[in-house]
């Protein structure tokens, strides 16, 4: 579902994702596929830098956001960055990491599309929602996957999913952490289209193509309504996220969260 296209060619490797071009279009495929696409440190910094050199090109006029292999992105690496490693690591890495690739894809005057190949979970979920459009295959599924090792939503989720879906629905994902099918998520309008897999990459790079070919000032000052009109509280339900997320992170709960998603074992929580 992510294979390269005639049109497309290679412009960027970096580490952990590629850039590929195809005209004023560019695609940014996340590439930890034996990872599922999970963020660790260098992914973190892969991502920031891509999305800001094409912030930065007057070339590129739209963005697409996909995965390379059987995942959009399964959330934070908890074998690399995210076991316990102290109250003030998990803050900085969302401070400083995490805030920036999602506030940078609200403030890019250019618009970015989510094609969600597979799973988004986690902080992979909130990458998705902070783009403008999401489309998704129909062997997608989407999950607020926090709660199962003990942490609370973060890069933006407890913003951008009850906005998109209410606070019934949105809580029932943030305490369940149940997964989504594609399928659903679009009837309940957390995401905008959903296609069979086998059209999904032709139908999210002809999408990609309309998009960069449009009237791309128009689509700036569109995103810069939006943004006024829900988006002007994000820096401070991010920060007021990453200190709950601080907390969470000293707690007992998610270092038994860890211990049993490493050892592929149901988590015994105790509360504490």
């Amino acid at each position: 579902m992510t294979g390269v296209s005639e049109e497309d060619h290679l412009y960027r490797e970096y580490e952990t994702v590629n850039v590929f071009r195809r005209g004023p279009g560019a695609r940014l495929e996340l590439n930890r596929p034996e990872r599922l696409n999970a963020w660790n440190n260098q992914f973190a910094l892969d991502l920031l830098a891509a999305l800001r050199e094409f912030a930065e090109d007057p070339e590129v006029r739209a963005v697409q956001i996909t995965g390379a292999g059987r995942a959009f992105s399964s959330g934070a690496d908890l074998k690399e960055s995210g076991a316990p490693g102290g109250e003030t690591d998990v803050y900085q890495r969302l401070t400083q990491r995490y805030h920036p690739i999602i506030t940078g894809i609200r403030h890019m005057p250019k618009p970015v599309i989510a094609a969600v190949n597979g799973p988004a979970a986690g902080i992979g979920l909130s990458l998705a929602l902070a783009c403008d459009l999401i489309v998704a295959a129909e062997s997608a599924f989407f999950q607020l996957a926090f709660v199962n090792i003990g942490l609370v939503p973060d890069g933006g989720s407890s913003l951008l999913v009850p906005s998109r879906i209410g606070f019934t629905r949105a809580t029932q994902l943030a305490m369940l952490g149940e997964r989504l099918p594609a399928g659903t998520a679009k009837d309940w309008g957390l995401i905008n289209e959903v296609w069979p897999d086998e059209e999904f990459r032709d139908r999210a790079d002809a999408l990609l193509d309309r998009l960069a070919s449009g009237a791309t000032k128009s689509y700036a000052g569109t995103k810069r309504q939006l943004n006024q009109w829900l988006y002007a509280q994000m820096d401070a339900q991010l920060e007021f996220e990453a200190q709950i997320q601080r907390e969470m992170a000293g707690s007992a709960d998610f270092a038994e969260g860890v211990a049993a998603f490493n050892s592929k074992r149901p988590p015994k929580f105790t509360g504490a």
